[in-house]
């Protein structure tokens, strides 16, 4: 059994409100959120750890491409743990790269470089961290998208309207960058 907490993000919550205090989540019970097609669990967010870093997992069928984005203060991390992730990403020079992770493999996203990803198989799954000095951005998912409490991938996708991406990178550490063009094959 794992307790519940209200906090200033949701009324129930697994994830502890205070820093500095140790707990444990059961798989798949973190904070939740569908975004686009997928399924977001958030284990540890900047609450628990001060802003040092974020701990989430990101599921997904085969899918579009999410959207190019980018993070000024923030380092991200990809390390798929089922089925095939497409990596997009540019560096600070322009050199674009892209790359198939399957399970096992990393990705690693500097800060201010342009990034996007897409499930390649369904039923895919991507443990991601983020870190900076900027904070932690986990609590842009449930803002975008929608907070859940089911387990599964949404029954529709989840697409915020137009005007919502703009709200976002003032208050998280992400940036849309609308029209970006991946040249790689």
């Amino acid at each position: 059994m794992t307790i519940e907490f209200a906090t200033r993000h949701r009324r129930s919550s697994r994830i502890p409100p205070e820093p500095g205090r140790p707990y444990f989540v059961e798989k798949g019970e973190g904070d939740r959120a569908h975004l686009f097609g997928d399924l977001i669990t958030v284990y540890a967010g900047g609450e628990q750890t001060g802003n040092a870093f974020n701990f989430f997992t990101v599921e997904g069928p085969k899918g579009d491409l999410v959207p190019a984005h980018l993070h000024t203060d923030t380092y991200e991390v990809f390390y798929v743990t089922q089925g095939a992730v497409r990596l997009f990403v540019e560096d600070s020079e322009g050199d674009q790269q892209e790359k198939l992770l399957t399970p096992g493999d990393f990705g690693f996203v500097p800060a201010n470089c342009p990034h996007a990803y897409r499930m390649e198989r369904h039923h895919s799954q991507v443990v991601g961290v983020a870190a900076g000095p900027g904070g932690t951005f986990e609590r842009f998912f449930e803002n975008l998208g929608v907070p859940t409490e089911q387990l599964g991938l949404p029954r529709e996708p989840v697409v915020p309207e137009g005007g919502k991406f703009e709200t976002v990178p003032g208050q998280y550490d992400v940036r849309f960058l609308p029209g970006h063009e991946w040249r790689t094959s």
